[in-house]
């Protein structure tokens, strides 16, 4: 079997020395076969259903509902998330349940409120085409259709979905300049607040790193330890977030810090979706946060712009201003590429 090495560029300013697995590299083969599974609708019960479904290239691979439904109708408990730039992401899911791509494809397909099918069975359904055996022989050397390589080639596939070609991209490669509104919320995004300093600050950055490009927490060569954090949504916990993967009471009401980019095409936002806009967003985070959430993050727990407040309490004149910054993360080649779109369309 000859397969022919596919040609990964990482942008310059995202971390370079990324990690795929030995058992698994990027060819032109795998890339190709993968696209096709992303969007095959049988990996599900009825044949309706695919990860394109949830993951649509024309939302940043989100979906547009608050919680995801599957094939049966049953809306999921959380949001589609993101898969732009998953290739850097340690762990998976909003909780992160999973460890890798070449594992997480199977927990949706399998998932009686999500595809609800045997991996087994959709295996089975490729094996009998035509037109998959061939595919897979080239991908993988061998006709016979396995599990292995169904998440194999879907993760050769979701690795290869990069998003870095913003305005905000351009800005920073001298391409196009930024409006003092967009500069403004800029400042205001990567700044600490401090009551005796005349200078506000958003404090988004804790959570949200702009320094790596991936507008994310995580810190891809450590792992998963700082990927999460309980945002102050509630007082209540209804989901327990990471605490269901780790068990730890620390962990409780912890969630991944979803990446911003394309974040103006991703709503409605949190992991169950209560918010529509990111006007709700910023309200959120500048007068809402709930301070007695249990594992309240400590950068939100006493956080603000002015002496004597308890709560971040940015104006509105601010929260228009970080809010035309994060449109500047708005990647429009990365939603039109050919190259993530479904194939089984024209």
């Amino acid at each position: 079997m000859v397969t022919t090495p596919y040609q990964l560029v990482l942008p310059a300013g995202f971390p370079q020395d990324v990690k795929i697995p030995a058992s698994n590299p990027l060819t032109e083969e795998g890339v190709a076969l993968g696209r096709m599974l992303f969007y095959e609708p049988k990996l599900s019960r009825n044949n309706t259903m695919s990860c394109g479904s949830c993951h649509q290239q024309s939302k940043a691979f989100t979906d547009g509902k608050a919680l995801a439904l599957g094939v049966d109708g049953m809306p999921n408990t959380r949001g589609a998330m993101s898969l732009a730039n998953i290739l850097w992401e340690p762990t998976l899911n909003w909780e992160g349940a999973a460890v890798g791509l070449e594992t997480q494809a199977r927990q949706p397909i399998e998932n009686p409120v999500e595809m609800h099918q045997r991996l087994g069975e959709g295996v089975s359904k490729l094996q009998q085409t035509e037109s998959y055996p061939p595919l897979f022989h080239k991908a993988f050397g061998s006709r016979t259709i396995t599990e292995e390589n169904v998440l194999k080639a879907l993760a050769q596939f979701e690795r290869t979905l990069i998003s870095a070609n913003s305005r905000y991209d351009k800005y920073l490669r001298g391409e196009t300049q930024l409006s003092s509104q967009e500069i403004a919320g800029k400042v205001l995004f990567s700044s600490h607040p401090d009551p005796t300093i005349p200078v506000a600050g958003a404090d988004c950055m804790h959570c949200h790193n702009e320094g790596n490009r991936l507008f994310t927490s995580t810190d891809y060569t450590r792992g998963a330890a700082s990927s999460f954090f309980n945002n102050g949504l509630d007082a209540t916990l209804t989901d327990q977030g990471r605490f269901t993967v780790t068990g730890l009471e620390s962990d409780r009401g912890k969630f991944r810090a979803p990446t911003l980019r394309n974040i103006a095409l991703t709503a409605p936002y949190m992991h169950d979706g209560r918010f529509q806009t990111l006007e709700q967003v910023l309200d959120h985070y500048s007068d809402h946060v709930a301070k007695n959430s249990p594992n309240l993050d400590v950068n939100l727990q006493t956080a603000t712009n002015k002496r004597n407040a308890t709560q971040l309490s940015l104006s509105a004149g601010q929260k228009k201003q970080v809010i035309a910054f994060l449109l500047t993360l708005t990647d429009s080649s990365f939603i039109q590429d050919k190259r993530f779109s479904d194939p089984f369309k024209p």
